[in-house]
């Protein structure tokens, strides 16, 4: 592992993500930092499964924007739902996240939250994993639609926001690291940033 100067908590912090869910799980910690968009196609490749495409983006985004900003601590995220082995990503309207949830309804699903800590300066580089086994609870048509008009999370991998109404959707979740669900493995992200030399306190 790279050594690090006694500047490195010194470093500016920035998350590479639009994600408002992330921003507000990073503020939990109550270390500033900036939030910039990285530039990164979120397209999955031929036959890519969800694990490999969630590592692959959460570090592609982290990269993006540690080029800008070489001298941070950069963090980067990505999630993926995986269904029986195949990605599902954020459905984006409605039809599509009634054709996920009918999907899911019964079945467990693997939501991949995967989770990248860059400096460039410092040659500092950390990638890592949360996998969140979540059951569904069995979905009428009735309650999916219901549940979809009333929280509209469209902007959710899997269609489900488990920190809002979602959370009536499921029968179990297990992790061991609870936000990362959300979108942002917190217990993981406060591992990468004491090695990078930041401490929350």
């Amino acid at each position: 592992m790279p050594q690090f100067h006694a500047d490195s908590a010194a470093r500016t912090l920035v998350l590479g993500s639009t994600s408002v869910y992330r921003r507000e799980l990073l503020s939990r910690l109550q270390v500033p930092f900036t939030v910039e968009a990285p530039h990164v196609d979120e397209t999955p490749q031929a036959g890519e499964l969800p694990d490999p495409l969630a590592r692959r983006l959460a570090e592609a985004k982290a990269r993006s924007v540690a080029e800008r900003h070489p001298a941070a601590i950069v963090i980067g995220s990505d999630q993926v739902a995986d269904l029986d082995g195949e990605p599902l990503g954020k459905p984006g309207n409605h039809a599509n996240a009634v054709e996920q949830l009918t999907r899911m309804s019964g079945k467990v699903v693997v939501f991949q939250t995967a989770l990248s800590v860059v400096c460039l300066e410092s040659g500092f580089a950390q990638h890592d994993l949360a996998a969140v086994r979540v059951r569904f609870r069995e979905l009428s048509r009735e309650e999916i639609e219901a549940y979809l008009h009333k929280e509209q999370p469209y902007d959710c991998a899997g269609s489900a926001k488990s920190e809002g109404l979602g959370i009536a959707l499921l029968d179990a979740i297990d992790s061991d690291d609870p936000t990362a669900l959300v979108g942002l493995p917190l217990i993981r992200t406060c591992r990468m940033l004491r090695a990078a030399g930041l401490r929350v306190f």
